[in-house]
């Protein structure tokens, strides 16, 4: 190509490859800041838009239920989460601040993962999931526990002690 095609290549929006590479880039970025954005004023679909996939809130029950905190107690979990799953969600939840993720004291290759303040209001949503499917779904009452003998003696207690089941849930997150 000769400097006179270049410069029209240019002009048409050809540019350079690392120019284009670099735009692309930041229309990337800036697509990702905008998807926490709702698509409507409803409430729902906020919710939605934030938490509302399978992956992310088995990520916030084991955040508020099970006390994990690093990448590979996730991936311990029954439901088999996959690496590139899991790695996408956390930072979708950390971007949208419902968890923030901390260096590890312990171990520099590791991260810990806790809820925000924006993600431990999610509990009440939780629980009132939690109830919801035992109302509905007949399994719910195996053994399969979320927290300390649940979801049986978590039933009971959000029925008995609603209150008093938040807050100590919430004083257990550190």
């Amino acid at each position: 190509m000769t400097k006179k095609s270049l410069d029209k290549n240019k002009v048409r929006g050809g540019g350079d490859k690392t120019a284009q590479a670099t735009e692309r880039g930041r229309a990337k970025t800036n697509r990702s800041k905008a998807s926490h954005r709702s698509r409507s004023t409803c409430p729902v679909t906020f919710a939605l838009d934030l938490i509302g996939d399978k992956w992310s809130l088995l990520i916030i029950r084991d955040l508020l239920f099970k006390n994990k905190k690093h990448y590979g107690e996730f991936l311990t979990s029954a439901e088999r989460i996959s690496t590139n799953i899991l790695a996408d969600r956390l930072v979708k939840l950390d971007s949208a601040g419902i968890i923030s993720k901390s260096a590890n004291s312990t171990n520099a290759k590791q991260h810990n993962y806790h809820l925000t303040q924006k993600g431990k209001d999610l509990l009440p949503l939780m629980l009132e999931m939690i109830q919801w499917s035992a109302k509905h779904d007949g399994r719910i009452a195996s053994e399969d526990n979320i927290i300390d003998g649940a979801p049986r003696k978590l039933l009971k207690r959000a029925r008995t002690d609603r209150d008093g089941l938040l807050a100590e849930i919430l004083g257990g997150l550190k």
